[in-house]
């Protein structure tokens, strides 16, 4: 388990609690996630919700940014943390990577963990090196 911050700590609670409000009765693969962002005291929370029609599925870490997005106004993103039940602790995937990058600088920090706790720390850079942006954020 990696040592975090105890802002970073209150994000997993949040992604954490997040993940079992998730509606995946197809995959049975639940993820949570909790977007910090800048000048907001509380991470806000996203889980995934599946649908029948799997191309309306949307992923925790789009839920999370666009929720935050919603209440908060454009705003610059500090931490992601997602979270799921499996004993290795998955990223995002390749299009929510790309959605990050959009809002999220390259050096933005991306917290990966399971139900044990936080395993490990990513840049989003590291995760997705060439991202396609029309705009620097």
């Amino acid at each position: 388990m990696l040592n975090v911050s105890p802002e970073v700590q209150k994000a997993y609670e949040i992604a954490t609690a997040a993940r079992l409000r998730a509606h995946a009765p197809y995959s049975r693969f639940q993820v949570g996630a909790a977007v910090k962002v800048d000048g907001i005291p509380t991470a806000v929370p996203g889980c995934n919700v599946e649908n029948a029609s799997f191309g309306a599925t949307i992923c925790a870490e789009r839920v999370a940014l666009t929720q935050a997005i919603a209440v908060h106004g454009k705003r610059a993103l500090d931490f992601l943390v997602v979270v799921t039940g499996e004993a290795q602790s998955t990223p995002p995937c390749a299009l929510c990577l790309q959605v990050l990058a959009e809002f999220a600088g390259d050096d933005t920090p991306i917290y990966l963990g399971n139900l044990s706790g936080v395993q490990h720390r990513y840049l989003l850079r590291e995760l997705l090196p060439v991202p396609f942006r029309s705009f620097k954020p």
